[in-house]
């Protein structure tokens, strides 16, 4: 009985032992991504009345077309939506007559290419899923022409409760910056990351991803005089890609205002009729 009471105080005290050695190694390894959450960051379409910069939108337009078409795709973005950046209906023309678009079949069932026309859709730098899985490293880059409104870091209580009243809607622009800016050379002590994969820790999956640093400084030429680096380039393409998910924004906020105006005066109105209507009314006591 006494051997028995010394074997398990033994395990005891292993236990007592090891528990210290598991929490340092679970801290040492996070378990919850992104390890750190986006900065929120000032946009021109942020809050009910924001609108978007057209400035702004064609150098994330430049970003797009010369660093993230290369792996990225943009399906649900035609060239004749373009137009919504300050463009006109040549320069839209321009533009897309410097893609080449599959087409076809022709009379002989043979597809084709084609210049690109204002009615076409960005064109995908690889045919399918497969072939863009095997160039990046057996993943395949998403799509861009959601991603502002599809990936967001969720904002815990009591986050999300101020976020109501702060009317907080750029938790995705957000995001993409901080995404694009935030890759580390080397992770920190204590953690490891898959061979062939990059630290980067805002992003929302895991610890690294398969896509290396996009963006280096002077990279992108802009024309208009604008800074030409990292943190630029990322705001730029990260409110491009605001548009691209929701290019409707301002039409929707601007009927929104219309219709709390609205709501304001109709209330006003019944209020002063019921007052004059049960004004005339005798109340009994």
């Amino acid at each position: 009985m006494k051997k028995v009471l010394k074997g398990l105080a033994a395990l005891g005290v292993a236990a007592a032992l090891a528990v210290p050695a598991m929490a340092q190694e679970n801290a040492a390894e996070p378990m919850h991504f992104p390890i750190k959450e986006p900065p929120q960051l000032h946009w021109s379409f942020s809050g009910p009345f924001g609108t978007f910069d057209k400035e702004q939108l064609q150098r994330g337009l430049k970003v797009y077309k010369e660093v993230c078409s290369a792996c990225h795709s943009l399906n649900r973005v035609a060239f004749r939506n373009l137009e919504a950046l300050g463009y006109s209906e040549a320069q839209v023309k321009a533009f897309a007559s410097q893609y080449q678009i599959q087409d076809g079949p022709n009379d002989d069932g043979k597809m084709f290419e084609r210049p690109g026309k204002p009615s076409d859709y960005f064109p995908a730098p690889f045919p399918n899923a497969e072939a863009a899985a095997a160039a990046n490293g057996g993943a395949a880059p998403p799509d861009l022409s959601l991603i502002a409104k599809a990936r967001a870091v969720e904002r815990g209580f009591p986050q999300f409760i101020f976020d109501i009243f702060t009317q907080y809607t750029t938790a995705g622009p957000d995001y993409v910056h901080a995404l694009l800016t935030g890759f580390h050379q080397t992770p920190p002590k204590g953690v490891t990351i898959p061979s062939g994969t990059y630290y980067n820790p805002y992003f929302i999956s895991a610890a690294s991803t398969h896509m290396p640093p996009p963006l280096s400084d002077g990279q992108v030429k802009y024309d208009d005089g604008s800074p030409q680096t990292v943190n630029q380039y990322a705001t730029d393409v990260a409110a491009f890609l605001m548009w691209a998910a929701d290019p409707h924004m301002e039409v929707r906020k601007e009927i929104g205002f219309r219709v709390m105006i609205f709501l304001l005066i109709f209330g006003v109105l019944v209020y002063l009729t019921k007052r004059k209507v049960w004004h005339e009314v005798a109340h009994s006591h």
